[in-house]
């Protein structure tokens, strides 16, 4: 199942599904389905059925894609959080020493972004950077948990881009003002629920700047994988329903060329995931009024 969340021509913002290349409207068909996903995602015992029932009953989609605005599918989660240095290609192209733990960080609600929404460059910076990445969302509650049992809390996965501010990331041993600017975490273009994924870890991702691919890699070669990561987190704090993970970057950065290879306004960035879709979106430099 593909879920998302979209905005119609009135403005309204509505929960939807992947169906036959077009949206399903599932409050059209499901009147008191929740408004937003992230409820969903907490009630999923309650809806699952009648939300599988709904896309099999239906023939046709209500309304074509392209006529939609997407927006990213839970739009205020409870937690956005990222991993730094999970690649180990990534890690040799910035100089950096491999770390013996994991690497993370928070980002505020505020730089979450649609999945074809325009990225801001920010006014303050000339080192904009892309960063494909896969992302995933939890499904369920969840504190301690054993890596094994990792997969059964994950509810779902997205493309994601952890747009990053270098220098204003590089400035101390914080980095998240580097990594907390407006409009600079967009992911989408849907939820793809996780029984659809045989293993997360073997998703070809990439990441293509104005026609030329940039990163071309495959989620195996994460250094602490998607399950790890969970069991890592959940020692320190409740997982929810609905907090999404981005989970780090493979090599191919800007910060990686010599010299480096930021983006400039006009710049297009597609993201592209194995079996879930991708993302795009054209960089626009910051309004100075």
């Amino acid at each position: 199942m593909k879920l998302l969340t979209f905005q119609n021509s009135d403005g309204q913002f509505r929960l939807g599904a992947l169906h036959a290349d077009g949206v399903l409207d599932l409050a059209r068909h499901l009147p008191s389905l929740p408004a937003d996903l992230r409820t969903v995602i907490a009630q999923w015992q309650r809806w699952e059925a009648l939300l599988r029932s709904c896309l099999v009953e239906r023939k046709s989609p209500d309304i074509e894609l392209q006529s939609v605005r997407l927006c990213a599918p839970i739009p205020q989660p409870g937690k956005l959080l990222g991993t730094g240095m999970n690649y180990a290609d990534h890690i040799a192209e910035t100089g950096a020493p491999t770390p013996t733990d994991q690497v993370w960080f928070s980002m505020p609600s505020t730089a979450i972004n649609g999945p074809f929404d325009p990225i801001q460059r920010p006014r303050v910076s000339e080192a904009l950077d892309y960063e494909a990445e896969l992302v995933m969302v939890i499904g369920q509650r969840c504190r301690h948990v054993p890596i094994e049992r990792a997969r059964e809390v994950i509810f779902g996965y997205c493309v994601g881009n952890d747009v990053s501010v270098r220098d204003w990331q590089l400035r101390t041993s914080q980095v998240f003002l580097g990594k907390s600017f407006d409009t600079h975490a967009p992911f989408g273009p849907w939820l793809t629920t996780a029984d659809e994924i045989e293993d997360p870890h073997d998703l070809s991702i990439r990441c293509v700047v104005n026609g030329e691919t940039r990163q071309n890699s495959n989620t195996r070669n994460m250094i602490f994988n998607c399950f790890a990561q969970i069991a890592h987190l959940s020692q320190v704090m409740t997982l929810e329903p609905g907090d999404v993970i981005f989970t780090g970057t493979p090599a191919g950065v800007g910060l990686g060329y010599r010299p480096p290879r930021y983006l400039r306004n006009g710049d297009v960035v597609r993201i592209e995931i194995e079996k879930l879709g991708a993302i795009e979106a054209k960089i626009l430099d910051e309004a100075t009024s």
